[in-house]
């Protein structure tokens, strides 16, 4: 049986790259302090201004602050039980969904999730540079926001983010606690780079 070598994988930054992206990683431990409005408007027009496929924009954000418990809980509520554990303090959660048609012709939109990748990591950095911390979540159920926020057929819920200023993580259980401090690791280019033909 032929063995299996794991892709190259450094936790260095090998080229040059601006502070947010150096700086952005997907934490777990929230302190208390209250999100802004000012912040929450800045993280919302950072995804406004994201490419997308014939200028569509089809991202939707659905939030809540903890300052609004009852949405705060029915976006909390659609949560995979290991995102709960962490996802309960944090002071801002974000539904981030797609309108799955195009505006101009009602048309099946199949970059629709591209574009909201997009708005999604424009927010996150535009996030890293006000010193919050974004961690996205596939791990919720989806027919549970569907039925939580009344989402009509017309759009649908992709990721959920969390967001807020971290505290020291000490108190975290395991395997979360191990996480916040492991050194972050990406494969190397060229494992996902080529320049020649596959």
């Amino acid at each position: 049986m032929e063995t299996v070598t794991a892709p190259p994988k450094s936790s260095e930054i090998e080229y040059p790259v601006f502070t947010e992206i150096r700086e952005r990683r997907s934490r777990r431990a929230y302190s208390d302090r209250a999100v802004g409005e000012a912040e929450i408007k800045s993280l919302f027009e950072a995804a406004r201004w994201a490419p997308s496929s014939s200028n569509e924009q089809p991202w939707v954000y659905l939030y809540a602050t903890k300052a609004q418990p009852e949405l705060w809980n029915k976006i909390f509520d659609t949560l995979m039980e290991g995102n709960r554990i962490w996802a309960k303090d944090a002071p801002l959660l974000i539904v981030s969904l797609v309108r799955k048609n195009f505006l101009k012709n009602d048309k099946p939109n199949g970059s629709a999730k591209f574009d909201l990748g997009a708005a999604n990591a424009l927010l996150s950095l535009q996030a890293t540079h006000l010193g919050l911390n974004v961690h996205q979540m596939g791990g919720f159920e989806r027919d549970k926001a569907i039925a939580n926020l009344s989402i009509p057929d017309t759009h649908e819920p992709v990721v959920v983010l969390a967001i807020g200023y971290l505290r020291d993580g000490n108190d975290l259980p395991e395997p979360f606690k191990t996480r916040e401090t492991a050194p972050r690791e990406r494969y190397t280019q060229d494992f996902f780079v080529m320049n020649k033909p596959f």
